[in-house]
């Protein structure tokens, strides 16, 4: 180890910067982010620079760099980025006996600036030693993927409450009541009511911790409503992996792709509470029960439902059995099929000049699907995502077409959206029906009403105006 890591104290500390230009900018951006007193010495300071001097959050001193103005410093930080100005900024700070960090140097360095992960209080430092500056950003970027932005305001609540804390016995029972908080309880509360319900959550922790003299603490369950996306891993949002790495059961519909399921931690307990259309199916009534048993055991439930978990997904009814069972719950959306299904085909939802809305309706419960406001789907330019829609095909068909609708309507069908298995259609609502019957899909498909893939589009557009 070249470079041993340590936290300096900052607060009330001067650190000196030399230099103006985009070096100087980017350690004064992290500089800024501490306690120190900042003293820049530059002959033409960037407008930034200028500007966070009038704002006076650094004095700035429109000169070069002379000996005595390092007098003092904690830190130097040489960013002229002139190899003989950096050099001599230097030499003045070894000869006040000051650390010094000349940008982009690794040798001429007394100490280096780490990568740095901030959710203040918690700092995560990150050094190669100039190795693989690269790989470096590389695991920041990883770690702040990984940390939520709550991280911060629950570490600085917990360390106003420690003195509290410490009434319960020091060891297991103090340790299992801060994991708990950090793990499980702050970050729900804060995820549902912000930083306002953090504290009552804490003191409600404390509470159950405290019970009959400290020896007793029985877990509360907690049912997450995750939406899972269309498919692809990689679209699951990073609230959604964080639930999955921490369910104890992951109740899931058919439709939840193996690859993300993956995801859940080893020991979680993994139910499928799959439907098929005209198929076997789970009543909902069972899956009520299952979502509350559990979580009134104790158990984090993550309630898994593919694309997003507010869009067609009975969502209303099961968060009513939670309350019914006086169980808490969160949402964590996802993304929904439409959307996969459009940056499939390249095009957008909705457009300036031809849609300034779009209708989201599900082909599964037909009476549902026969109230929609036919005359204004059927209008030109008019754009639905139409979920479940395969047996109804011919259904839609008849009902546009009979409110006006163009038979050269296009229409695309997108099967298995986001997944190596996509299959893409593009079509006119005149042959919609035996598009679908040819192709026997098997997969969740999505008919995107009014949308041709772009390339389809684009032909489309100058086929009319070659003959305009």
């Amino acid at each position: 180890m070249q470079h041993f890591p340590i936290f300096l104290t900052t607060a009330g500390q001067r650190v000196v910067v030399s230099g103006g230009g985009a070096a100087a900018l980017a350690k004064l951006r992290l500089l800024m982010k501490t306690e120190a007193r900042l003293d820049v010495f530059a002959t033409d300071p960037a407008a930034e620079i200028r500007r966070w001097d009038a704002e006076d959050r650094l004095s700035l001193v429109e000169r070069d760099l002379i000996a005595g103005d390092v007098n003092g410093a904690l830190l130097v930080y040489a960013a002229d980025e002139d190899e003989v100005a950096d050099a001599r900024t230097a030499d003045l700070a070894r000869a006040a006996g000051i650390l010094c960090n000349v940008v982009d140097n690794l040798d001429a360095s007394a100490f280096i600036t780490p990568a740095i992960v901030d959710r203040d209080p918690v700092t995560i430092a990150i050094g190669t030693e100039g190795a693989a500056p690269v790989l470096a950003r590389r695991i920041k970027a990883d770690l702040e993927a990984r940390l939520p932005a709550s991280l911060g305001v629950l570490a600085r609540i917990g360390k106003a409450f420690r003195a509290t804390a410490e009434a319960l016995p020091a060891g297991r029972l103090r340790r299992g009541f801060w994991d708990r908080f950090y793990a499980e309880t702050g970050p729900r509360a804060y995820d549902r009511d912000g930083i306002d319900g953090v504290q009552p959550a804490l003191q409600d922790l404390f509470a159950e911790y405290s019970h009959d003299g400290g020896t007793t603490a029985p877990r509360k369950g907690h049912v997450a409503f995750v939406g899972a996306g269309p498919g692809d891993p990689e679209l699951l949002t990073l609230k959604a992996r964080k639930a999955l790495d921490s369910a104890d059961v992951v109740i899931h519909d058919r439709l939840v792709t193996a690859e993300i399921l993956e995801l859940a931690r080893r020991e979680a307990t993994i139910i499928d509470v799959g439907k098929e259309g005209f198929g076997p199916s789970t009543p909902q009534a069972d899956i009520d029960m299952l979502i509350a048993a559990h979580a009134r055991a104790g158990a984090h439930v993550v309630r898994l439902k593919s694309g997003d978990s507010t869009v067609f997904g009975r969502l209303d009814e099961e968060i009513e059995a939670c309350e019914a069972a006086g169980v808490a719950w969160t949402i964590v959306p996802g993304i929904t099929s439409a959307s996969a299904a459009v940056a499939s085909i390249g095009q957008s939802l909705t457009r300036r000049g031809r849609n300034g809305s779009v209708t989201f309706l599900t082909g599964h419960d037909i009476r549902g699907f026969a109230e929609q406001d036919w005359t204004r789907l059927a209008a030109p330019g008019s754009v639905a995502a139409i979920y479940m829609g395969k047996a109804a095909a011919r259904f839609l068909q008849g009902r546009l077409m009979m409110h006006g609708a163009g038979p050269q309507t296009p229409v695309t069908v997108v099967e298995n959206a986001s997944r190596p298995e996509e299959k893409i259609l593009g079509t006119t609502l005149a042959a919609l029906p035996q598009t679908i019957g040819d192709a026997a899909l098997d997969g969740p498909a999505l008919i995107l009403l009014g949308l041709a893939p772009r390339r389809a589009a684009a032909m489309l557009t100058d086929l009319e105006k070659e003959f305009a």
